[in-house]
């Protein structure tokens, strides 16, 4: 990073070659431009890579192959790697001996006037004029020196080889901004490498510290795990529930996380957030008190987004919220077998709680939870397009396929309203879970607290998915008369119940003759058993279930006869499954519902989502019924000296840019010597800069006007 031509570094001389080699690779440019490259791709890859998430992330999003590649790269921490920082340290070592040597020798050339030229040189240059003078050379000196004066360069007077030497120069500070440029440089590593983590990996170095991997009361850590509050520079979050303190920071490391003490105790005592109409966070801040552990003095404020509390040289910033623990009260509703019991249920977010018994050997894990769901409704409108963009509107059993006339009603257009218009409503609140077996594999839910309406029909949305990096995929519950779930269940429950399908096809048979006029006994007995058949074909076998064990079984007759055996199969399937609702009903002592329009589009939604159900894989469906809502603030807290360090830098490099832009170099030479027959006096001026641009042709013209105008004057 030198200002001449050359890339070489420093030559030493000494009697070991590989010692001077080295050193003059150090403190060569193709070395530092080589540093910086290196640098520029790794900040690439610390921008398009998400940094210093949980290790599972990247294991679900690369693999376990390059999962463990890119972790021994130190990818996932790019700007706390050993290389990183090891190629910050050769950075500064090389830019400050380019410094050490291009320097002195700048600013020896700042002081320098550039006397010792020869008045055959001043001929050589493409900038010179010569012309005559009246004047005898002290008087044309002494006139010349003022003019050029007066357009703001430096002039100095030199006797030489029997005339007068003038030499001027303009802009010498040009050389200032290569010096600062280059500092800059040296000065904002430095405050990097301040702010890192390298303070921390010393003590783990040096003094036995180590990162936390396992589960326990922070206060009970010991304190091989924490470091004090004279740690120099950290960078951690600490969350707390409103009416809650905390004197600790979590600082992440790759293998766990260290406990970092604060000299003061943060108490929350109110967290405000507001929302646009999006649903995006509008504007959240902590209203706080912190408590100094030296004095015992309290100091109020509020925190918010980019307005942080700066107290004992440690920035509070808002970062984000969470649940503080909301408590939740929940009603369980069983999915397998022909139980129709509910039970209640109860948790606290980020707390676990174990099903009840009968339900399976599964622990709830309370993962999150949201007072309200801002929503776009009309993505999730009618029509086939809409199914095609939202990803609640995913019925997994579905055997149609609508995507295709999904994408050609979206790129065709139609007179209904535009996919991508916007409806936002608020949902309601929501919880998600995990459902754990006593293998340890869990499966992640989403359920919604209220129903939504999606093409014209009144729904419970209950998702799940099996890996975080997947989206949740919807079973769309239908909702009853009392906008509950108790009807399909009890109907779910009914299908699963040998009995009560024996039950529902000898009523279908029954009420399917018309008239009610008595029929043969084998014709009214090949009618049940055909209601029978389509029960137990769609209720499954355990391993299959719903429509796909309905197209397996239309598959195994001749392909003539499959269309009209599908549509005979569902008519009688429509019907046995209403008289399944009403015995369910009635076995539950309840009168039978009306049959109407709306019962009958209820049952086809159920009939659906029981299809759908063989893909929701759970023992239980939980509905959130109440809930104490607790928010938490999540506040960042950092010690960074080397921020005014980096400022100090970014100062310098502003100072050095400008100079280097908007300074130009510009010297002036006037020889000046007695004329022939010592009448008057000879001048020979010649001017020089280090960038040839128009600006300078054009100064030039006006310097010989100025000083030399028209007359005698040759260049």
């Amino acid at each position: 990073m030198t200002t001449g031509s050359s890339t070489q570094g420093i030559q030493i001389r000494t009697r070991q070659r590989w010692v001077g080699d080295a050193v003059e690779l150090v403190s060569s440019m193709r070395f530092a431009i080589s540093l910086l490259t290196l640098i520029a791709i790794a900040s690439v890859i610390g921008t398009v890579m998400k940094q210093n998430e949980p290790m599972p992330n990247y294991v679900n999003q690369f693999g376990p192959f390059w999962f463990e590649v890119f972790n021994k790269l130190g990818l996932y921490a790019v700007y706390s790697a050993w290389w990183f920082l090891l190629i910050m340290g050769f950075l500064v070592l090389s830019t400050s001996l380019c410094i050490a040597r291009n320097a002195p020798k700048m600013l020896r050339d700042v002081k320098s006037w550039r006397d010792n030229v020869r008045e055959q040189s001043l001929r050589n240059f493409h900038h010179k004029l010569e012309w005559s003078l009246a004047e005898a050379p002290p008087q044309a000196a002494a006139r010349l020196a003022k003019q050029v004066g007066a357009k703001g360069y430096k002039v100095r007077l030199l006797d030489k080889d029997g005339g007068t030497l003038l030499t001027a120069k303009q802009g010498a500070a040009n050389k200032f901004g290569y010096i600062f440029a280059h500092a800059a440089i040296v000065i904002i590593c430095l405050g990097g490498l301040l702010d890192s983590d390298l303070p921390i990996r010393f003590q783990q170095w040096f003094y036995g510290k180590a990162a936390f991997a396992g589960n326990g009361i922070i206060s009970q850590i010991p304190d091989r795990y924490r470091l004090g509050i004279g740690n120099p520079t950290f960078r951690g979050n600490t969350m707390i529930p409103e009416g809650s303190a905390s004197s600790t920071a979590i600082i992440p490391q790759q293998d766990g996380v260290m406990i970092q003490d604060l000299p003061f105790t943060i108490h929350l005592k109110r967290f405000i957030i507001d929302f646009y109409s999006t649903g995006m966070p509008k504007l959240f801040a902590s209203e706080v008190v912190v408590r100094d552990h030296e004095t015992g003095k309290e100091t109020a404020a509020t925190i918010k987004v980019n307005e942080p509390l700066i107290y004992k040289n440690v920035a509070i910033y808002q970062s984000s919220f969470e649940d503080g623990g909301s408590k939740l009260k929940l009603v369980g509703y069983p999915m397998r077998g022909g139980d129709n019991g509910r039970f209640d249920i109860a948790g606290e977010v980020s707390g676990s709680t174990p099903l009840p018994q009968g339900m399976g050997d599964y622990t709830v894990e309370w993962s999150g939870f949201r007072p309200f769901n801002v929503e776009n409704m009309n993505a999730a409108g009618s029509g086939a397009a809409s199914n095609a963009g939202d990803a609640r509107a995913v019925n997994v059993g579905k055997t149609v396929n609508r995507g295709f006339m999904g994408d050609l009603d979206k790129h065709l257009g139609s007179s209904a309203k535009s996919v991508n218009s916007k409806d936002f409503k608020n949902v309601g609140p929501s919880v998600q879970y995990k459902l754990r077996d006593k293998t340890g594999q869990a499966r992640e839910y989403f359920n919604y607290m209220q129903s939504l309406q999606i093409d014209g029909a009144y729904v419970f949305l209950a998702g799940m998915r099996e890996q975080p990096d997947q989206p949740f995929r919807y079973l769309r519950i239908p909702a009853d008369d009392n906008d509950s779930v108790a009807e399909w269940m009890r109907l779910r429950a009914a299908l699963a119940n040998p009995a009560l399908r024996e039950e529902a096809a000898r009523r279908y048979a029954r009420q399917a003759i018309a008239g009610g006029r008595e029929a043969p006994a084998a014709l009214r007995e090949q009618l049940q058993q055909s209601a029978q058949r389509g029960l137990d074909i769609f209720a499954g076998d355990g391993k299959v279930s719903g429509f796909i064990a309905v197209t397996r079984f239309l598959e195994k007759l001749p392909a003539a006869e499959q269309e009209k055996a599908a549509d005979i199969f569902m008519k009688i399937l429509n019907g046995s499954m209403w008289e399944l609702w009403q015995a369910a009903r009635v076995k539950d002592g309840l009168e039978p519902v009306k049959s109407d329009e709306a019962h009958g589009k209820y049952l086809q939604l159920a009939i659906n989502a029981l299809a759908d159900s063989a893909f929701y894989p759970a023992p239980v469906f939980l509905q959130l019924s109440s809930f104490q809502e607790i928010k938490a603030s999540v506040l960042q807290v950092t010690r960074s000296p080397g921020k005014k360090v980096v400022y100090l830098g970014c100062l310098f490099l502003v100072l050095g840019v400008f100079a280097m832009l908007y300074i130009r170099e510009r010297r002036l030479w006037i020889w000046i010597k007695p004329g022939e027959a010592g009448a008057g006096s000879r001048a020979l001026m010649a001017m020089s800069t280090q960038r040839k641009t128009l600006d300078f042709d054009k100064e030039f013209e006006q310097m010989k006007a100025r000083l030399a105008g028209t007359a005698g004057a040759s260049s």
